[in-house]
């Protein structure tokens, strides 16, 4: 899939007259960013950070004690997917079955669908590719009796007798899926434990909704619910609910991986696999996640860490009044459900590099196509045909704006490029 894709001019962000290519044979194009050779707005991966942030979360992980198995939906990308598994990641991690086929044609062999699964449809796509292949382990997640009878019906109308794996899942109250309680946990493990169409391979959580950029208050209130999700495990195992040869207890998004990562290892009767499930520290961010990283990096006494590796180069296209400049840029191509994007960097039009963009540059509203960048008209001004490197907060939704992104070294020179399937 990944070097078979043809890049052309039907996708945005490649050059309009350029000849189609693969993703593999980008680079011999010699493209520069810095000579407008690409048209903009373009998100643009920034290959030395990409490369940081994979082998030092892979670093992390490893010196806790556990795996990783990064969530996937982040970016939809192959080539990346290749590379994380290339790094030694565990497995891959998906939100839906359409997600897991990416997966598996870049080549993961271990899943974890970090979700219910409810649809006839989205059952036998599951089937089908374990049938396609004998190597590949999918593990879903199960939540509630009703859940369970569900896929009951459907084992039973398929004929199925080769039971499914899951994992059961605890939750928070008022927030997304899982069991909330104790008494509710056991009594769904034990209706798995029953059931000939499923098998309880472990436990999963997500702790993110508990953080809120509070240094201490995350660490303590992550704590407090992995301290439960984990008494919940002892007592699954007490009671020989779980069926596979080892336990997984998996548990992690990109917020406060350091607090969850040392609650995965745990002494059960049993080998128990702590699989860390983060998927933003692939680029990073200079938005929410850096918040987040700064409280990691003071509770973990780290100088530095990962790197943001993501952003959007857009160009000055109208300054119509003083204080007022819009950009090429705009909902169609950014993330802005957690924070606006804001200027990192610029390049004044004929510059062969970038600088720090002036202080007091800010991004305050976007539109479908355009970003609004207000700025001090007695300071230094944008002009008409500047470029402008917007940083972005969550690349999740940067990500599924796009169908590929170019990868670039330090001197904005194209040496790659990733494929992109949401």
């Amino acid at each position: 899939m990944s070097n078979a894709f043809i890049l052309d001019s039907g996708l945005k962000g490649f050059p309009p007259a350029a000849e189609p290519c693969t993703p593999d044979t980008i680079a011999a194009r010699g493209w520069n960013l810095f000579r407008d050779d690409l048209p903009l707005p373009l998100a643009v991966l920034d290959a030395e950070a990409l490369e940081h942030n994979i082998r030092w979360m892979q670093a992390f992980a490893a010196d806790r004690g556990v795996d990783i198995a990064p969530h996937g939906k982040t970016t939809m990308s192959p080539q990346i997917f290749q590379r994380q598994l290339a790094a030694g990641a565990w497995g891959l991690t998906f939100a839906t079955v359409f997600q897991v086929g990416v997966g598996v044609r870049a080549g993961a062999r271990r899943i974890i669908i970090a979700n219910q699964v409810v649809a006839d449809a989205d059952f036998d796509g599951i089937a089908t590719l374990l049938a396609a292949h004998p190597d590949l382990r999918i593990w879903f997640l199960v939540d509630s009796d009703a859940q369970v009878a569900l896929i009951e019906d459907w084992a039973q109308r398929r004929g199925r007798t080769q039971p499914l794996d899951c994992l059961m899942e605890i939750g928070v109250p008022g927030q997304r899926t899982g069991c909330r309680t104790v008494a509710q946990a056991l009594t769904v493990a034990r209706r798995i434990h029953g059931s000939a169409a499923l098998r309880l391979g472990g436990i999963e959580c997500y702790e993110g909704g508990l953080a809120h950029c509070d240094r201490a208050g995350d660490q303590q209130a992550v704590t407090a619910f992995l301290n439960g999700v984990r008494d919940i495990a002892q007592q699954c195992d007490a009671l020989n609910l779980f069926e596979d040869e080892s336990v997984i207890l998996s548990a992690g998004g990109s917020a406060v991986f350091d607090v969850v990562a040392p609650a995965l290892r745990l002494t059960l009767s049993r080998p128990v696999h702590g699989v860390l499930r983060s998927g933003c520290y692939i680029t990073h961010d200079h938005g929410f996640y850096a918040s987040m990283l700064h409280n990691i990096e003071a509770r973990e006494g780290l100088d530095a860490s990962l790197r943001p590796a993501l952003s959007v180069w857009a160009m000055v296209q109208s300054v119509p009044e003083p204080g007022l400049a819009l950009l090429t840029c705009g909902k169609r191509d950014i993330s802005f459900d957690l924070s606006l994007p804001q200027p990192v960097r610029y390049a004044p039009r004929g510059a062969t590099n970038a600088q720090p963009s002036p202080e007091g540059w800010k991004i305050t509203a976007l539109n479908d196509q355009h970003a609004y960048l207000h700025f001090d008209p007695s300071s230094v001004a944008p002009a008409v045909g500047d470029r402008v490197n917007l940083g972005i907060s969550h690349p999740c939704t940067t990500f599924d704006k796009w169908h590929w992104m170019p990868q670039v070294d330090g001197a904005g020179t194209v040496v790659g490029a990733v494929t992109i399937h949401f």
